[in-house]
């Protein structure tokens, strides 16, 4: 079959490789859509960190963000999964230790993560293996868009949850990109008055064009009250303007990370009894993703700016747009082509 594989910083080449089979207590999918994540960019040029502690490798297989239909089942898997179409969960944990056992797999000391770390195969290929315990039904007639919006769809919820808001209260979210905009959209189907912050005048043009009637760029931004505020920026600046906009005993989220560390005041954290939530991964939010794109309380298609073949892959990672692309963040590859 054709993957994507990239073969060192800056380089990357559609390969003809093995098809995985279906091992006991996994399935094979063949991957109908799959997002382009920054990860896989900061994998792509090097600069993911975990290509210096050794968690990942090259040769790698990309691809987190996805969605297909089952095509083969092994040994112990109920045969019903066969034909559905499906997505899954990108943290593959072992299952036994304290953490796994307390609900939180995705910070397991030796979590594999699909198409990032510890060799796992990622999405970027016509066919992909799968733990049928990391498996999250789709509803057959979903979008394939939106089915390969649920890992950074379940990522966002979880910010906009961690906001702790009531409905009619105010949220800021720092940057429109994909994960700011999801944000965006689960805040405000869950009830609250969302404003955005941005640089850039195409996502500021998109949020407006997604219904946010408050969308700012810094030197415009209103001196009002900010209940919570998510930073889902790639700004090293703004943990600390977040931390200094909110308002005092509320909350800040940080789902964002910059390039290199961020600087933050723990005296302005405890002088203002702020509570500050990291999010790391969507495992806790997809289930909930997937009901929210199928009620269409949230639709975060006009967040995909282009969907391309396999062959264009590489070009993507390295920054570029498809010719006719729209003006959304996203791009995603169909790896049929």
């Amino acid at each position: 079959m054709r993957a994507l594989v990239l073969t060192g910083p800056g380089k990357a080449e559609v390969q003809e490789v093995e098809p995985p089979a279906a091992a006991p207590g996994e399935v094979v999918v063949d991957v109908e859509r799959v997002g382009v994540c920054g990860t896989d960019v900061e994998l792509f040029t090097g600069e993911m960190s975990y290509l210096r502690t050794g968690r990942s490798w090259y040769p790698l297989r990309p691809g987190h963000e996805w969605c297909g239909r089952v095509s083969a089942a092994g040994a112990g898997v109920d045969p019903s999964w066969l034909g559905r179409a499906v997505t899954a969960d990108t943290m593959l944990a072992c299952g036994r230790c304290d953490r796994c056992r307390s609900g939180r797999h995705h910070v397991c000391a030796d979590l594999a993560e699909i198409g990032i770390s510890l060799g796992r195969p990622g999405a970027l290929a016509e066919r992909l293996a799968v733990p049928v315990t990391a498996l999250h039904p789709l509803p057959a007639t979903m979008d394939p868009a939106l089915g390969a919006l649920v890992e950074p769809g379940g990522n966002a919820l979880r910010a906009a949850r961690a906001a702790g808001l009531a409905a009619g209260e105010r949220l800021l979210v720092l940057g429109t990109g994909t994960i700011g905009l999801l944000t965006a959209l689960f805040a405000r189907a869950a009830g609250a008055e969302v404003h955005l912050m941005g640089r850039d005048e195409a996502g500021l043009r998109l949020a407006a064009g997604l219904g946010f009637e408050h969308a700012w760029t810094r030197a415009t931004l209103p001196a009002s009250r900010w209940d919570a505020v998510v930073d889902a920026s790639n700004a090293a600046e703004l943990p600390a303007l977040a931390l200094e906009l909110v308002e005092p005993a509320r909350r800040v989220v940080y789902i964002g990370l910059a390039g290199g560390p961020s600087a933050l005041d723990t005296r302005d954290l405890v002088l203002k009894d702020v509570t500050a939530v990291g999010i790391l991964g969507g495992s806790a939010g997809m289930a909930e993703a997937i009901a929210a794109f199928a009620d269409g309380s949230v639709d975060a298609r006009p967040l995909v700016a282009a969907t391309v073949g396999l062959a264009d892959a590489a070009a993507v990672l390295a920054g570029h747009r498809p010719p006719a692309a729209g003006p959304g963040p996203k791009i995603h590859i169909d790896p049929r082509r």
